[in-house]
């Protein structure tokens, strides 16, 4: 299941290439690149046998023990790149609000303390979850987080285009959930890590549990050999339409070894999405990834079954592709020749058992590894950190914000919001140091002496 609910827009996907190839030629260079990058990735990697365990021992709940100091994840490594924009000049309280307009709340945090100003409504509980995924992190972390005062867009397209600000330090820094290089923005992890109550996907932690066992249950030879979608295909543009051809024909001719199923909302939604459980999809060999109106959140979820994941070209990112590589963590699939590609992979796959699972690996490793909770927080803890900064003022809680915490919020829930709630809290806090992030390749340059009166993280910088 695509899990982009209710979503319109084109897409903006560009193709690999501006050359038409033949379907002939088109599945060779695809498959040459992968074959070449699974030969080197097993020689990098060191791969084992049976390559490595999608699902590492002890790497549930891990993050509420003591560990030693780590380095950041590729994930984390893109920080820099989103804040650069501001790290000449700084920010300023005119620069953040300049996206008023924009954003659905702003978040001020003082003292530990968390305080929200809201704009405008966000699609189901965005907010809700994203703000208490917030609250999660000062409960981790407590002291750790700096003053800071910013504004967050809750909707799927990147509204701060680049085109718009020749000075891109004038752009307002918004946070948000995606974006393409056209975009300026700062991206953060999305609401659904802690939950999504209205299409019943429970936080990330326990959803990764459940699919483990799904995935132990059936075996990757043992599962269907075909390339598994399901999801509504009319939002996304072009691209999920597109993909729909490359279904089994109403005659039952096959020609493109797909299984694409199309999701009823209506009939899903009356029964509580009980049948659009997202750990029992792991029964196919392989799993198509394709945006929706801009990304969708169903990547990480499809990563984390162990097969091997059929990724359509988007220009779109959250807050972890970035640090997905293909033809290791992926096989891509180029959208201008999408059914012939689909075949080659899965016939490829199937004549290659050994690659092919080697690769359904390497993805599942990333979803267990990379977004493991531990990898989340801290994500969040250093893009905080570096983000707080680079203001050029004293953070102040506005007129008009609600302080926020952990009992204002989850009391008031109740069904599966609360339960989802209850099921991602912090229960400890963190006794040992998160990640450490390596510094960015420049420095930024000096500002002046006189920031509106400073603020308490600049001691830091």
């Amino acid at each position: 299941m695509a899990v982009d609910q209710i979503e319109q827009g084109r897409s903006t996907a560009k193709p690999w290439r501006n050359r038409v190839l033949s379907t002939r030629d088109a599945g060779l260079l695809i498959g040459g690149l992968v074959v070449l990058a699974l030969l080197i990735g097993t020689t990098s990697n060191g791969w084992i046998k049976n390559g490595p365990s999608p699902h590492p021992p002890n790497s549930l709940g891990h993050h509420h023990r003591p560990r030693r100091r780590r380095h950041a994840q590729s994930t984390s490594l893109y920080i820099h790149s989103d804040l650069s924009p501001w790290r000449d000049e700084g920010i300023t309280r005119e620069t953040v609000e300049r996206a008023r307009d924009k954003a659905t709340f702003r978040l001020v945090v003082v003292a530990g303390r968390a305080y929200v100003e809201k704009y405008r409504p966000a699609f189901q509980t965005r907010n809700v979850f994203t703000l208490w995924g917030i609250l999660q992190l000062l409960s981790r972390y407590p002291g750790r987080v700096p003053d800071l005062d910013l504004m967050f867009f809750c909707d799927d397209t990147p509204v701060v285009q680049a085109a718009a600000y020749p000075d891109h330090s004038k752009a307002p820094p918004l946070f948000m959930y995606c974006k393409n290089d056209t975009a300026l923005g700062i991206v953060f992890p999305d609401w659904t890590i802690w939950g999504w109550p209205e299409v019943n996907i429970r936080p990330w932690a326990p959803f990764l549990e459940e699919v483990a066992r799904e995935t132990r249950r059936i075996p990757w030879l043992d599962r269907d050999p075909y390339a598994f979608w399901k999801g509504n295909p009319d939002v996304g543009g072009r691209l999920r339409g597109d993909l729909m051809r490359c279904n089994v024909s109403h005659n039952g001719k096959d020609g493109w070894n797909a299984r694409l199923v199309r999701q009823d909302w209506e009939d899903a939604d009356r029964n509580g999405f009980k049948g659009s459980n997202l750990a029992k999809q792991c029964t196919y060999r392989y799993k198509i990834y394709v945006q929706g109106r801009t990304w969708s959140v169903s990547q990480k979820y499809i990563l984390a079954c162990g097969s091997p994941v059929l990724r359509i070209d988007t220009t779109f990112h959250d807050f972890f592709s970035r640090g997905l590589v293909a033809g290791r963590h992926y096989w891509p699939i180029d959208a201008t020749h999408m059914c012939p590609s689909i075949k080659f992979t899965v016939d490829w796959g199937n004549a290659h058992p050994v690659q092919a699972q080697r690769m359904g690996e390497e993805g599942s490793s990333f979803a267990w590894d990379e977004l493991s909770m531990d990898n989340v927080y801290d994500y969040m803890l250093h893009l905080l950190t570096h983000y707080a900064r680079l203001l050029r003022y004293r953070p102040t809680v506005p007129n008009n914000a609600t302080e926020y915490c952990l009992e204002s919020m989850a009391c008031p829930e109740d069904g599966r919001a609360g339960e989802f709630m209850m099921e991602c809290m912090e229960k400890y806090v963190a006794d040992f140091e998160p990640c450490t992030l390596p510094p960015s390749f420049t420095l930024p340059r000096s500002w002046p002496e006189d920031r509106g009166g400073g603020q308490q993280s600049q001691k830091d910088a």
